[in-house]
């Protein structure tokens, strides 16, 4: 059935609306390639470095890169729900209706900024040691979580400039515009590079500083990045004319703001919650062994690079679409969405054959145990078996999110995660003796069901709907 699903028409004629389609997916979704594959190239460089220093080191900065996860999609998902509007607003040429959601995404950022560093400071230790339970063979769990608390005291400062950035990157992304977040990315990673390299090894003259190097260079990182995107950004206001006059005042109006909260809540839940599933997961694992947590550990690193694919070409799905939406151009929304759901499946099969093709080589860059290697490369073969089905679930999502479906995309994404897969996983690693690589493949393969109820409810038409044509 997803195969179907996935491929039905595919040999149909490429009329010039799905032409002009692809050509602005493509337009979208490859400078937010660029910019997210360089932000994980950032996690991917440390991982890397990191992994040269010893097994704890890795996992330990691994345990906080997965709790920092959380907070990270806790963010995408708070300035999602405004998002839907801004892309709307843009849509229907309301430049002050822009200009208001990205006020009210300044205010979800220090929340999250605020909850976060909190819960960090405070808890930080007790979160680190959930992942450190498991067998520890020839690892040691107290070098892991010391590794682990020097990297999150320095990263609690990265905070701040990654909500802030992904404010303004966000924004201009609904507004059309992709390559200045793009460049900043980019700049970024360099700075990553270079700062890696001098602080954790302690090359010309700098101090040698290990894991709180890595730290150090990635925080320093997202404060240029977050520099480029704002003086460059309102460096060109009368393009970016949405940025004019917008520190006036940071009030959003009362409805707008009520609106957005009941749209949003539920997406800001379920990136929170979602993301909280993925923890969860990891958790459920590392009852295997610390081994298996190095593991999954060096398979995320190249994975969450080539997770761009699906998460940029959603992304454009969500702007592309909500343009149409916000237009009241319902019938090319909908004829749009099939066109760029089997786009996406097809290109993400491009990226699950670099995946599988990568797998066995990429363990090698780490100083590790031959079993932690092949535990590694069978993680990958995994997560490539399954990037196709990740994309089309993913322009899937993004379709019913930008219609403004947020209790259904609720539901569907961390509802389902946290009724199906995390009580499977929690089940089979607990309570049974199956291989951790049969539980892992288990559980990947619970999103066939996901799968099939979003394809119901997407050729139901549920999502189609304007939000924006009263509040113009």
């Amino acid at each position: 059935m997803p195969v179907v699903i996935l491929y039905e028409k595919w040999g149909e004629t490429v009329n010039s609306e799905n032409r002009i389609i692809y050509r602005k997916a493509l337009g979208l979704a490859i400078p937010m390639m660029i910019q997210n594959g360089i932000t994980n190239m950032v996690g991917l460089v440390d991982n890397v470095m990191v992994g040269s220093l010893g097994t704890e080191s890795m996992t330990g900065v691994a345990i906080v890169n997965q709790l920092l996860f959380v907070n990270n999609l806790a963010i995408f998902g708070g300035l999602a729900g405004p998002g839907i509007y801004g892309a709307q607003f843009f849509g229907h040429n309301d430049q002050e209706g822009v200009r208001n959601t990205f006020r009210f995404k300044l205010w979800i950022c220090a929340f999250c900024v605020i909850v976060a560093a909190a819960v960090f400071f405070f808890g930080g230790e007790g979160l680190i040691q959930l992942y450190l339970r498991g067998e520890s063979g020839s690892m040691n769990p107290a070098a892991t979580l010391g590794y682990g608390k020097q990297y999150l005291q320095i990263m609690l400062w990265n905070l701040l400039p990654f909500a802030v950035t992904q404010a303004y990157a966000g924004t201009l992304r609904e507004t059309g515009e992709t390559v200045k977040p793009m460049v900043a990315g980019l700049i970024s990673v360099v700075v990553d590079i270079v700062f890696n390299y001098l602080l954790i090894f302690g090359q010309f003259g700098f101090p040698e500083l290990g894991v709180r190097g890595a730290a150090i260079a990635t925080v320093l990182a997202r404060f240029v990045e977050l520099s480029v995107v704002v003086l460059w950004s309102h460096s060109a206001k009368e393009k970016h004319v949405f940025l004019q006059g917008i520190y006036r005042t940071l009030k959003v109006p009362r409805q707008l703001c009520l609106t957005m909260l009941k749209k949003g809540f539920p997406i800001f839940a379920n990136e929170f919650l979602w993301s909280g599933g993925i923890a969860v997961l990891t958790q459920c694992y590392s009852i295997r062994g610390l081994t298996v947590v190095a593991g999954l550990n060096i398979s995320n690193a190249i994975c969450n690079l080539l997770n761009v694919s699906f998460v940029s070409l959603g992304s454009a799905v969500g702007v592309i679409i909500g343009q149409f939406l916000g237009a009241s151009e319902f019938d090319r929304a909908r004829k749009g969405t099939f066109v760029l759901m089997r786009f996406t499946a097809a290109v993400t099969t491009v990226f699950a054959m670099v995946l599988a093709a990568v797998s066995g080589i990429f363990p090698n860059f780490y100083d590790t145990t031959p079993q932690v290697r092949q535990m590694a490369q069978y993680f990958i073969l995994t997560t490539a078996i399954f990037f196709p089905l990740q994309g089309y679930l993913n322009a899937i999502y993004f379709t019913l999110r930008s219609g403004g479906k947020t209790v259904i995309t609720f539901f569907f994404d961390s509802g389902f995660s946290w009724i199906f897969c995390v009580p499977v996983a929690a089940l089979l690693c607990y309570f049974t003796n199956l291989p951790i690589l049969v539980i892992y493949v288990i559980v990947q393969a619970l999103d066939i069901i996901k799968t099939v109820v979003g394809y119901v409810l997407i050729r139901k038409g549920v999502w189609i709907a304007n939000l924006v044509a009263d509040k113009a």
